[in-house]
């Protein structure tokens, strides 16, 4: 027997269907997320219990279904409504952000061709930290096998096959041995297991930050932590936690990016990076996006 929710969300008209979709296309093995037209299928972990999650969007609506194997396991409404406005990106302010930059001289352009750009959600802070801990210093094609062969090793299968994306206590049941068979470096089998540990020992909580001071608590903590850097903070931050003033400037693509943008023979530095996306808080993850989109939806 199952438990399930079910819910409709109307979407803004300016809504960026594909790349919602695309960002979990990633994998063309699909063990944790399939997608078949405008839909996505994912196998998340429910207060300890596998489930699928099913997202559908017709024109401006997003249809979400829940469906837990665990018949005693309740979905309350205002549960999944929250999973799925933070995957959707939904509660990002971005309306501000356009409207403040639609006319700047070097980026209103962009932003205007741009509009409704959101910063896409993982389904849990943790996949998000996961995922960045994994892409650290690698190709996105290496990070993408490094992960699945991770959810392959410890995920939790739901019943209709596909695998749930492992939590921080299937994670502290494995050795660094166990992650280094998934293809995980030293430093980043121990970087995932500290972080796991911490969460289950309750000194560290993956909350969506309320305020600043949050983040730099959150940022603070997560930087005491050997193998994790500014950039992998930043990174999931970007797509965990819903934070749009994150900085990207020790990203590649948003250098290269912003070389093209400004028009610049010469490349980018990360500090120069940084001093310009600085000009940009409260929204330069935001912005990081944009640059990240101007070419190509493959990155973003």
């Amino acid at each position: 027997m199952k438990a399930s929710g079910f819910m409709e969300i109307i979407l803004p008209n300016n809504y960026h269907i594909r790349d919602f979709l695309d960002f979990h296309q990633r994998d063309e093995m699909k063990v944790s997320e399939i997608v078949q037209q405008n839909e996505i299928k994912k196998g998340i972990m429910w207060h300890e219990n596998p489930a699928l999650l099913t997202i559908a969007i017709e024109k401006n609506k997003a249809q979400i279904q829940l469906d837990i194997d665990d018949e005693e396991n309740f979905c309350s409404h205002e549960a999944l409504s929250a999973l799925a406005l933070h995957m959707l990106g939904l509660k990002q302010p971005i309306e501000g952000f356009e409207s403040t930059y639609q006319d700047h001289p070097v980026i209103g352009e962009l932003v205007t061709r741009q509009t409704g750009l959101r910063i896409y959600q993982s389904a849990t802070p943790f996949e998000a930290l996961s995922w960045a801990i994994i892409g650290q210093q690698i190709s996105l094609s290496a990070a993408i096998s490094i992960r699945r062969r991770f959810i392959q090793a410890i995920g939790i299968p739901h019943s209709s096959g596909l695998l749930c994306h492992p939590t921080d206590k299937q994670v502290i049941q494995c050795s660094e041995q166990d992650l280094r068979q998934c293809g995980f470096s030293v430093g980043k089998a121990n970087a995932l297991l500290k972080v796991s540990q911490l969460i289950d020992s309750g000194v560290l909580k993956l909350n969506i930050p309320e305020g600043e001071d949050e983040v730099k608590s959150l940022t603070e903590n997560l930087l005491a932590i050997k193998g994790i850097g500014m950039w992998t903070v930043n990174y999931a931050l970007l797509r965990g936690f819903s934070y749009l003033n994150g900085s990207l400037h020790g990203d590649v693509a948003v250098r290269r990016n912003l070389q093209y943008l400004l028009k610049q023979a010469d490349k980018v530095s990360a500090g120069q990076a940084e001093k310009w996306l600085a000009g940009f808080s409260p929204w330069k993850a935001l912005v990081g996006a944009h640059l990240w989109r101007q070419q190509s939806s493959s990155g973003y």
